[in-house]
């Protein structure tokens, strides 16, 4: 009995074949936030972006990542991994290579968690602090949520991804209702009409900068290689759950955009997105469905950040965990719960590495808002989107030397197209970093700065212990997944 307590202790596996198809989706979608991203991207990309045009973006945004999907799909039936940028590169530029994704990977995931850890507190402060009648300060409900972030995380993939659908739809329901309402009701001035979904829009003015928002609304979707170690039938799972989110969120943030732009009026859209973001719904639900509703989407805007912190709680404890288990850090963060298989020793790094983040945030007095989610959420998105490129480059480079009757189309073509339109997107954030901060801090370019130091860190801790796991230097975990059909 003792010797298989202490067998189970030290077990390095993730539970396998404990999420479907649907529960996968969920923790992807639960990332990209919809209700967040409905309240906060969709007025900004319309405001700032192309106006009336945004619904045409975000159709842009889903078309250049199913492109991405082709291959990375491909790539996921080779490469099974919990660390999927990581092992996607390390597999197709170099371990190197793979380590300095890894390190900007977790960068990034944990950027845009504290990010939603100050919008959550910030949220909740307007919506607590007048029942309670004080102010305890956002930096007391972001750690009451990091709590329960993590136990929810111990508790394995099984019950975060029931928590997590249930969240993904309530919150989606909440605005979909109100979205259909709009149509019901006829839409504004204009009625309703297709003229948002013109390509041409595309072409105008501001157009970028919707591009780029987005792009952000998608953040996330990458996720479902992470869980391939966990999923039924993964090599069949995972590239049927990339190809389901992208399009599930394409036409969510499509459809509401749409739905709100004919609300507004053609005309009137941008003015009003400009003239008060925060009211740019409310308003409309205020005068279709009355001010309860209105309440309701705010409350339920707190489940929307809490399931998005949680969403990458659990994406950045399985890189930990992949990077732990094949010695690129630390061993013992490759060791899982003995009951929930679930990465433990990794799940509370991700904490306190969380707790680490947040607390001189507070100490320092930095705007929930303005700084902590505006900074967090610049600098996360660049290094995703950099990542994103990184690996239509190594999925071609990997299949260029194992082709093994792969089409042309899947392994090179879609991976190429992807890359030059990431490419320019990536530019364009870059350029409008003010924008995607929220500040006009001169400081800003020290964010991709900082991106790139870090990778460039990760290949020289690559270089100097060139192998992991197997005597090749490839992930332990590809062991039995790679040429696999």
């Amino acid at each position: 009995m003792d010797g298989k307590r202490e067998a189970e202790s030290e077990s390095h596996e993730l539970k396998g074949n404990a999420i479907g198809l649907g529960r996968i989706v969920f923790f992807v979608i639960a990332a990209a936030a919809p209700l967040t991203g409905t309240l906060g991207a969709i007025p900004i990309a319309i405001g700032l972006g192309n106006g009336a045009g945004a619904p045409i973006a975000f159709v842009a945004a889903g078309l250049l990542l199913t492109l991405f999907s082709v291959g990375y799909g491909r790539m996921a039936v080779r490469v099974r991994n919990a660390g999927a940028f990581y092992a996607y590169v390390a597999r197709g530029l170099g371990q190197p290579a793979g380590i300095g994704a890894a390190a900007v990977a977790i960068l990034s995931y944990l950027a845009l968690q504290i990010a939603l850890y100050g919008l959550f507190g910030f949220f909740c402060g307007l919506t607590f602090d007048p029942l309670i009648g004080r102010s305890p300060g956002w930096i007391v409900y972001a750690l009451a949520a990091l709590v329960v972030v993590h136990l929810l995380g111990r508790r394995g993939v099984e019950v975060n991804g029931a928590l997590l659908g249930i969240l993904m739809i309530v919150e989606s329901a909440i605005v979909l209702v109100l979205a259909g309402t709009i149509v019901l009701s006829g839409g504004g001035p204009d009625g309703l009409t297709l003229a948002p979904f013109e390509p041409s829009r595309l072409l105008a003015p501001g157009a970028g900068i919707a591009l780029i928002f987005a792009l952000a609304c998608f953040v996330g979707f990458e996720a479902t290689a992470i869980y391939a170690e966990e999923a039924r039938d993964p090599q069949r799972t995972v590239p049927r759950a990339t190809y389901l989110a992208v399009a599930a969120i394409a036409l969510f943030f499509a459809f509401v955009a749409w739905a709100i732009v004919c609300a507004h009026g053609l005309s009137a859209a941008q003015g009003a997105a400009q003239a008060d973001p925060g009211a740019f719904w409310f308003a409309i639900s205020d005068r279709l469905l009355g001010a309860g509703y209105s309440n309701a989407m705010s409350v339920l805007l707190l489940g929307s950040t809490f399931a998005s912190i949680l969403a990458f709680h659990n994406m950045i404890a399985r890189y930990l965990y992949a990077l732990g288990r094949e010695g690129v850090l630390w061993r013992a963060l490759g060791r899982t719960d003995p009951v929930h298989r679930s990465p433990r020793i990794a799940g509370a790094v991700q904490s306190v590495g969380a707790l680490v983040a947040i607390l001189p945030c507070a100490v320092s007095g930095a705007d929930p808002y303005a700084v902590v989610f505006g900074w967090g959420g610049a600098l996360g998105t660049i290094g995703i989107i950099a990542l994103q490129l990184l690996i239509c480059i190594a999925i071609i480079a990997f299949f260029r030397r194992e082709p093994e009757g792969e089409s042309p189309w899947a392994v090179l073509i879609a991976p190429a197209l992807s890359a030059i339109g990431l490419g320019l997107i990536l530019s364009l954030a870059l350029r409008n970093l003010s924008v995607l901060s929220g500040t006009d801090s001169p400081w800003l370019w020290a964010l991709p700065c900082f991106q790139l130091l870090l990778f460039g860190g990760g290949m020289l801790l690559g270089r100097r212990r060139p192998a992991y796991g197997d005597p090749n230097g490839f992930p332990i975990a590809d062991r039995n997944t790679i040429g696999a059909a």
